[in-house]
């Protein structure tokens, strides 16, 4: 973990030192290096790290711990760059990246390749209050319900390896699915937000930044605070389900907005949306063995990358002709509804998921019956 976190250091040490044209050229193949490399690798690896030291009935609860202390850093981040110079923003950043490349290698201690079963007694370390017992019965059925896939064979796995990977269990092919989706909408909302908002209600660049401060706040909130009381509770299925809702209603309200303050209205149901990545990420990480969960969550961090590549490709031409004045219709927000239904998709097919995941429960218990 700690090799792609200093990678990631690269370019913010390159602003720090200079920020001439030559210096921002540097920057940009810098970039385009450490996010090869970085892209959603240091996400993946959190994950999977987790995962090894958490039981599966908590890794609900505590991804959403680890995605709220992400979105905290987003806020604390955009709050801290506005009381600080230019020049001194690159300098503060480099030196919160390379005390974090610190504190990994010294403190974070490896896991050794060693999952975290409902048995152990010593798991959870980010969540001692609750309680730490679990009966066997219930880790068993817990076990049954959610099959492993097929260990790997040594050496790099290769596309069909992955593809086999993917498609092998319902859990998997439902996750890798409902993450392009979520990722494409998401992208696509991202694209077209901005301009949509400043073409309809004359937003600017500093109003749009307070936006996404609601936003960043409201899905830290979220995640810290109410997914770890609700996923004990209603499971990391129905907390996706709700999830894709409110992202649903979410991204159909920014594209109706018909007053100035239902965009702010709006970012409120992140509350909501925010329950969608730590639920993928739980329910991929049951669904695989301990060996395989790099390998699970990078997968997944992969296929939301891809989205995050057509959403622009898609979005963008797409937002500019629903903006211009030669289009067909006079609706300004259509890009942003076409992002919408990308949401919609997803939330069904979390629906159909579900549905399939209860008819393999009760056909197991009635198989376990008749035995």
């Amino acid at each position: 973990m700690t090799l792609p976190v200093t990678v990631a250091i690269l370019p913010l040490f390159v602003l720090a030192c200079n920020r001439s044209e030559v210096y921002f050229y540097v920057f940009y193949v810098a970039t385009i290096v450490a996010g090869i490399f970085c892209q959603g690798t240091m996400h993946s690896l959190c994950f999977a790290y987790v995962a090894d030291h958490v039981r599966p009935r908590r890794r609900a609860a505590a991804f959403a711990l680890l995605s709220g202390v992400s979105a905290a850093g987003f806020v604390s981040g955009t709050l801290t760059a506005r009381f600080l110079a230019a020049s001194s923003t690159f300098q503060v950043a480099a030196a919160v990246a390379t005390a974090t490349a610190l504190y990994l290698r010294v403190f974070l201690p490896d896991s050794g390749g060693v999952s975290c079963t409902d048995g152990d007694q010593a798991c959870d370390p980010l969540l001692q209050a609750s309680s730490s017992s679990t009966s066997s019965s219930a880790s068993s059925s817990d076990e049954e319900l959610s099959p492993r896939l097929p260990p790997h064979k040594a050496g790099l796995p290769s596309l069909s390896d992955m593809f086999t990977f993917l498609t092998g269990s319902l859990a998997m092919s439902g996750a890798a699915t409902i993450t392009f989706f979520c990722s494409l909408g998401e992208h696509g909302l991202e694209t077209a937000l901005l301009y949509y908002l400043k073409a309809q209600f004359g937003y600017s660049k500093d109003e749009f930044a307070d936006l996404l401060l609601i936003v960043g706040a409201a899905g830290m909130l979220s995640q810290l605070t109410v997914m770890p009381i609700l996923a004990p509770i209603l499971g990391e299925e129905i907390l996706l389900i709700v999830g894709l809702l409110g992202g649903c209603t979410q991204v159909f309200l920014y594209g109706i907005a018909w007053s100035y303050w239902v965009p702010y209205l709006s970012a409120a149901f992140v509350i909501l949306s925010a329950f969608v990545n730590p639920s993928i990420r739980t329910n991929v990480s049951k669904n695989v063995a301990s060996n395989e969960q790099g390998i699970a969550q990078g997968c997944i961090s992969g296929i939301s990358s891809f989205g995050s590549i057509l959403g622009p490709l898609i979005f963008t031409p797409l937002t500019a002709w629903a903006l211009s004045e030669t289009g067909p219709f006079n609706i300004k927000g259509f890009s942003i509804l076409c992002a919408g239904i990308c949401t919609v998709i997803a939330f069904i097919i979390s629906l159909r998921m579900r549905g399939a995941q209860c008819s393999a429960c009760k056909k197991s218990i009635v198989q376990q019956e008749q035995a």
